[in-house]
């Protein structure tokens, strides 16, 4: 497969054209590009490769308008050291988004993506794409990939009130009221928020302890927590949980 790096870090490039040998020898680099200006010569005067690996942040501005500006059919699979232009990667025709240091697993993650890739990716799988890419720099995560319709968003976990699930599906409430489904699991959520910010009060609720707005004694040594945009459902902390509940509100 041939393959474009667009990166302005010499040595990443190199590492990066090592760990595709390594990986994958049918891999083979046609190029190794620094800036927005040069890969846009390049793309003009060559035949479009198979596969491009591109940094986002380049000595000359971001790549998204190497992307803009050329007609790309190819996929791109973004390497970057920061996770806040992952919507931007996905808008274009960015497959995958991996975060430096790259691990060579994690390279051959998506390598093995490319080439399982039909011709029409669906919004879904962009998403699932970019939760994970999202998940890859820390344990705990920052935000979290909704769709709206057909486009997709990110919220902030500090946007967030709860999660909670409701006819068999997983959602999350904002602080402006807004619900969205959520393509996790409950346990999945658990284990990817920040355990500071996060309890789970119960089988179906984990709540921030910004939105906790009121605690109630009730009955059987339980207690009842209200959260706004959730004052239609009754969320009471489980008898088990309850002084793991306390000791997190007086951390």
């Amino acid at each position: 497969m041939n393959v474009l790096i667009i990166e302005d870090e010499e040595r990443a490039a190199n590492r990066l054209e090592q760990l595709l040998k390594e990986v994958d020898p049918g891999m083979h680099v046609l190029g190794k590009v620094e800036s927005v200006k040069k890969a846009l010569n390049y793309l003009s005067g060559n035949d479009q490769p198979q596969l491009i690996f591109s940094d986002i942040q380049l000595e000359d501005g971001l790549s998204f308008e190497i992307f803009e500006k050329a007609d790309i059919n190819c996929p791109i699979i973004f390497t970057t050291a920061y996770d806040q232009y992952a919507i931007e990667a996905f808008q274009t025709n960015g497959i995958d988004y991996l975060l430096k240091p790259i691990d060579s697993a994690r390279l051959g993650q998506s390598i093995n993506k490319v080439k399982r890739l039909n011709p029409g990716v669906t919004i879904d799988h962009l998403l699932a794409l970019a939760n994970s890419g999202l998940a890859q720099k820390n344990k705990n995560k920052s935000r979290f990939v909704i769709k709206v319709g057909e486009r997709i968003k990110s919220i902030g976990i500090e946007d967030i009130r709860a999660f909670f699930s409701q006819d068999n599906a997983t959602f999350l409430l904002t602080k402006e009221d807004r619900r969205f489904v959520l393509d996790y699991s409950l346990d999945q959520i658990e284990s990817l928020v920040d355990p500071e910010i996060f309890f789970r009060i119960s089988r179906k609720y984990i709540i921030s302890i910004q939105a906790c707005v009121d605690i109630i004694a009730w009955s059987n040594s339980r207690l009842k927590v209200q959260i706004p945009g959730l004052k239609d459902q009754m969320l009471i902390v489980a008898r088990e949980r309850v002084q793991d509940f306390k000791a997190w509100l007086d951390r």
